[in-house]
């Protein structure tokens, strides 16, 4: 049974673009702000103290287990 949150495109590139940006981070406010909320929402992502999203250890498995495979092609 599937038992993971779904995520729509946008938000699964969201993550990847999130993972892209590394320590830095990724600030609010962008044009997948949204996204970056609903993750943070389903435990994908955090807020940093200074307002950047950083991925979640769940949100690293997910981008490995679902992006990553996609990328790789």
């Amino acid at each position: 049974m599937w038992n993971e949150p779904y995520l729509e495109t946008c938000c699964r590139s969201a993550l990847h673009r999130l993972m892209l940006a590394g320590p830095a981070g990724r600030p609010g406010g962008l044009k997948d702000g949204p996204c970056l909320e609903r993750l943070a929402e389903d435990g994908f992502a955090c807020v940093r103290a200074d307002g950047r999203y950083e991925p979640t250890a769940e949100g690293v498995a997910r981008h490995g287990s679902e992006i990553r495979k996609m990328v790789a092609g």
